[in-house]
């Protein structure tokens, strides 16, 4: 009964740890890491290679903001075969 009451207790926790990353607009390497699902040794990388927007004010430690990490996931838009269509169909009526 301990046991499962420390379990529920941890599960409680680490979803309010999320949903606090979720409301920072600045996120430190960690919370940025669990905020995308990335590596962080991935993440390093990105930054070293001046992928990935971030910020280092005293030279050392890297920051995020979340508002441009969000525009950095989302890129790459990938049209659907909807999409494809209508753009085909738009195309051909032009002609």
């Amino acid at each position: 009964m301990e046991q499962n009451l420390n379990q529920t207790l941890t599960t409680i926790l680490n979803k309010l740890r999320a949903l606090e990353r979720t409301a920072k607009t600045v996120l430190n390497l960690d919370e940025c890491a669990a905020y995308t699902g990335l590596a962080k040794s991935y993440l390093y990388k990105l930054t070293a290679l001046c992928k990935i927007p971030h910020y280092k004010p005293t030279g050392k430690r890297i920051f995020f903001k979340r508002e441009e990490i969000d525009a950095w996931l989302l890129r790459n838009p990938v049209a659907t075969e909807e999409e494809l269509d209508r753009r085909a169909n738009e195309y051909m009526k032009r002609w």
